[in-house]
């Protein structure tokens, strides 16, 4: 792989917040989900200022609760997927919102060890550049998360974090963009 294809670029890249959602959140160590709830924050609005596209999926929500209000209050114009299965790529709903032209998917949101991994998966064995940020996906048990990183290390994921995406898909350091997304990460 060269170096070119190991950077998340804004105009490769899709953003997707797996089940940030209410009832599944109350259950998550707070500082931990405190911290991921600020990152997909920040994604969520880079992404909306560079034009990348994003996705939610909520997992059963009837059960687990809708999408953080916070979360969604960025988004306004992103309907939430609904899912039974673990995997998103499992859902066709979600797999005809998946952008075609889009080779990178940047993932977030919960739970590392079983939907996000298993997304993650599907999403690299489908040929798709899988970018995970480490400090915007939680499990309730960390040792789970950091099994769920070394596995989707191994399966070839790029382990990054929320840093790194913003400003790689940023490029460069100037602009509205530059500027907004600097105050953000402060």
């Amino acid at each position: 792989m060269t170096h070119a294809n190991l950077v998340a670029r804004a105009g490769l890249s899709q953003l997707l917040i797996v089940d940030v959602q209410t009832r599944l959140s109350s259950v998550m160590l707070q500082d931990a989900m405190q911290a991921i709830t600020k990152n997909c924050g920040i994604l969520a609005t880079a992404a909306n200022m560079l034009e990348v596209p994003v996705l939610i999926s909520e997992q059963y929500p009837k059960a687990l609760g809708a999408t953080l209000p916070e979360l969604l209050a960025l988004l306004p114009n992103i309907k939430p997927v609904e899912k039974t299965t673990f995997s998103c790529l499992a859902e066709p709903k979600f797999s005809r919102q998946l952008t075609v032209d889009r080779s990178q998917i940047v993932l977030a949101g919960m739970e590392a060890h079983i939907c996000v991994l298993q997304t993650a998966l599907d999403l690299q064995a489908s040929g798709k550049q899988v970018f995970v940020a480490e400090d915007a996906i939680i499990s309730r048990n960390p040792a789970n998360k950091a099994n769920a990183l070394a596995r989707m290390r191994e399966a070839g994921c790029i382990i990054t974090n929320t840093e790194s995406v913003v400003f790689e898909w940023l490029g460069k350091a100037e602009g509205d963009a530059f500027k907004a997304i600097s105050k953000l990460i402060k």
